[in-house]
């Protein structure tokens, strides 16, 4: 269905302003925590146990957030999450008031966040393609991406100015005010309501979760897909996660060092993703996410050997430059290819994924990295993630699958227009288009 230039780009644009937003309190918390462990414990150990915290949620919760995505209204769900994480936080900043500032408080912040996350990923990589043309997914999502990095760029300077200024009790008033703002702007966001949401509600759940489940198993690209993505988030687990702790330990426990090693990383994000929108990448999606993956294991090494702080801030620009050119056709890809009615379940369990390899993956690189040097972690995860990117550019199926839609093979359902409603019923005089 063609939507109107000015309409589809009005609905992006508040989308994109409320998630912002959002995502910017987000981070305030989310650093600050981070840094407050690492700073006061500088061990692994608890930097498992955070991880943990704020990814199992995820985990368990994801394939059915992903139902939910499908078989709801995905703006409600997505405003609904933000509402759940800006009650906790305002609980929690009460708590903090109070004087209670145990340890494991810190801990419930996370797990209590990643709940809301679970349910609101999946709803948004759904939404998206409701109100984007599919000819703009690409640009749309380095778009979506760079701002996405930008607000990862300004969030750890501000979060480390009121960490050193104020308390963390205002940082988390902060995130709640942040969180009303953006439910407050997704309300004024018309979205048509996609096809499920409105027929076979009295369909069973579980049969919901099956269908999904046969889906990808049905689509042998999707399960290679998946294989590949668990490899890539085990590999990349140092890197993304133990990389503060390197610096404390091996340049200085200084707040701003772990505030460099983030700007220049979302800087690097930033660019990357206005690269990304601007020239699409490789014809074929896979190939642009080969590339980003040898990109990522050669600089995952150097940053295990360089010895000079203000290299390895180059070297982490150049990681976060790399990366939209793996997330963006990686999420484009599923919005291309799969079904509307299963998008949600897909990235559900993408996110399942996402959530569950690197707290298991932590289980092994935590308690290594309070044994041996994060440098030598670094280096064997980059020698392996440039392996995995010789294998990725070299596998048939998945690069079939990453040919544009029009011309993939029969067996790869090409994703059909959104089919939404063009009038409202006569009995509904309350709704709106």
């Amino acid at each position: 269905m063609n939507r109107p230039s000015a309409v589809w780009k009005k609905r992006t644009l508040l989308f994109m302003t409320s998630q912002a937003i959002s995502l910017f309190g987000s981070s305030l918390v989310s650093y600050a925590i981070l840094w407050r462990i690492t700073l006061d414990t500088q061990s692994g150990f608890m930097m498992t146990i955070y991880i943990l915290f704020g990814f199992l949620p995820t985990l368990f919760l994801s394939p059915f957030a992903g139902v939910w995505a499908d078989r709801y209204d995905r703006k409600r769900l997505i405003i609904l999450a933000d509402g759940l994480i800006a009650c906790a936080t305002l609980i929690l900043a009460l708590f903090f008031l109070a004087g209670y500032k145990d340890l494991w408080l810190f801990f419930v912040i996370p797990f209590i966040r990643a709940l809301g996350q679970a349910v609101q990923t999946p709803a948004v990589n759904a939404l998206l393609p409701q109100i984007v043309p599919e000819d703009r997914l690409m640009k749309t999502n380095g778009l979506f991406s760079s701002l996405n990095s930008a607000i990862m760029l300004i969030s750890p300077m501000v979060s480390g100015a009121l960490l050193s200024l104020t308390s963390l009790e205002l940082i988390l008033m902060i995130d709640v005010v942040t969180a009303i703002a953006a439910i407050l702007v997704m309300i004024t966001l018309n979205v048509p309501s996609h096809v499920r949401s409105e027929a076979n509600k009295k369909q069973r759940y579980w049969q919901d979760l099956v269908a999904g489940v046969q889906y990808i198993r049905r689509h042998e690209y999707i399960g290679r897909f998946f294989i590949y993505i668990t490899i890539l988030f085990f590999m990349v687990t140092p890197v993304a996660m133990l990389t503060p702790l390197q610096v404390t330990r091996s340049f200085g426990d200084d707040i701003w060092r772990l505030t460099a090693i983030e700007v220049v990383f979302s800087s690097g994000m930033l660019v990357g993703g206005l690269l990304i929108a601007s020239w699409g990448g490789f014809r074929n999606r896979i190939k642009t996410m080969a590339f980003s993956t040898l990109m990522v294991g050669v600089t995952t090494l150097l940053l295990g050997v360089v010895p000079n702080f203000w290299i390895y801030l180059g070297i982490m620009a150049i990681t976060g430059l790399t990366l939209p050119f793996y997330n963006t056709p990686a999420t484009v890809l599923l919005q291309e290819k799969v079904e509307p009615d299963y998008l949600g379940r897909v990235f559900g369990v993408m996110g399942m994924i996402a959530s569950g390899v690197m707290p298991t993956a932590m289980f092994i690189f935590g308690p290594l990295a309070d044994r041996i040097r994060i440098e030598w972690l670094l280096v064997g995860s980059g020698i392996l993630l440039t392996l995995l990117a010789g294998g990725l550019a070299t596998n048939k199926i998945l690069v079939k699958a990453g040919e544009p839609a029009p011309h993939a093979g029969a067996d790869l359902p090409v994703r059909q227009p959104m089919r939404i409603r063009t009038e409202c019923p006569a009995d509904q005089p309350d709704c709106q288009l």
